[in-house]
C-alpha cells in the first residue's frame, strides 16, 4: 500500500461509474491527492475507517448501500471527515437530504472538473486551518454554550453536543463576530472557503437549520442563530 505522507492528502473516492472513478483519480493526482477508491457503499465505509481519509467524494446511488447510508453510518460513528456528496439527481430535496444527514457540501453531474477540484482543495483546507489554529480552553459564548477550540467540542448546559465539522466551524465563526450579520454569500465565503455558486445559499440555509436544531432550546424560535430577513445570519449577544 502506498504511504500516505504528511503534505499528502488522501480523497476517497466512493463511485461505482468506473470511467468516472478514471477521471477523477487522473485530476486529483495531477493536483498531488493520493487517491483511494470503492465501487460500492459497504467497500466504501470500510474503507473510510481504515483509510482514514481526508476527505471522501462520495456517490448517491451505489451497490448495496447508498451514499445517504453511508454518510449517515460515519457520522453516527463520530467521523467527521469532509464529504462532498456526488449526485445526478437534479431533485432539491436529494440535495437537502445529503446536508441534513451530515454531508459537508454536494456537486451535481456533469460537474465542472475545475470546480470539484476547487471544492476538496476548500474542504481540506478549512479543515486544516481550523486544526492549525485551535486555541486550549473552552470559549463561553452565550448563555449556557460554550466551545473547546481544543478538542472541536461544544457544548450546552454542560453536556457535549454531537456537531458535524461544517456545523462546528458555522458556530465557531458567527460566535467569534458576535451580533455582526452575514449574508449567504459572505458565509458561503469565509465558512465554506469558495464563492457563491448557483443554489449554493440552500446550503447554507439547510446547515444554520441543522445546528439550530442541537444548540437551541427552541429551534423555532432561537437565541443564539438569529435571521436578519432580507440579509443573512448572525450570533446574538
Amino acid at each position: 500500500m502506498e504511504q500516505k505522507t504528511d503534505a499528502q492528502k488522501t480523497i476517497l473516492i466512493v463511485e461505482d461509474e468506473k470511467n468516472i472513478v478514471d477521471i477523477l483519480r487522473f485530476n486529483l493526482q495531477r493536483e498531488g491527492y493520493r487517491t483511494v477508491e470503492a465501487y460500492d457503499g459497504a467497500d466504501g465505509l470500510e474503507k473510510a475507517r481504515k483509510e482514514n481519509p481526508d476527505l471522501i467524494l462520495l456517490d448517491v446511488m451505489l451497490p448495496k448501500m447508498i451514499g445517504f447510508d453511508v454518510c449517515r453510518t460515519l457520522r453516527e460513528e463520530g467521523n467527521n471527515v469532509p464529504v462532498i456528496i456526488l449526485t445526478a439527481r437534479e431533485e432539491e430535496a436529494d440535495k437537502v437530504s445529503g446536508l441534513e444527514i451530515g454531508a459537508d457540501d454536494y456537486i451535481t453531474k456533469p460537474f465542472s472538473m475545475r470546480e470539484l477540484i476547487a471544492r476538496v482543495g476548500a474542504n481540506i483546507r478549512r479543515t486544516a486551518m481550523n486544526t492549525a489554529t485551535a486555541a486550549a480552553t473552552a470559549m463561553p459564548v452565550a448563555g449556557d454554550l460554550s466551545i473547546d477550540t481544543d478538542s472541536h467540542q461544544v457544548f450546552r448546559d454542560g453536556k457535549p453536543l454531537e456537531l458535524t465539522t461544517r456545523e462546528y466551524e458555522l458556530l465557531t465563526f458567527l460566535a467569534s463576530h458576535p451580533n455582526k450579520v452575514y449574508s449567504r454569500i459572505d458565509l458561503m465565503e469565509q465558512v465554506w472557503n469558495y464563492g457563491y455558486v448557483g443554489d449554493d445559499q440552500r446550503t447554507v440555509d439547510v446547515t444554520v437549520r441543522r445546528l439550530r436544531e442541537k444548540i437551541e432550546e427552541n429551534p423555532a424560535s432561537p437565541k443564539y442563530i438569529l435571521t436578519r430577513r432580507g440579509v443573512g445570519y448572525y450570533f446574538a449577544v
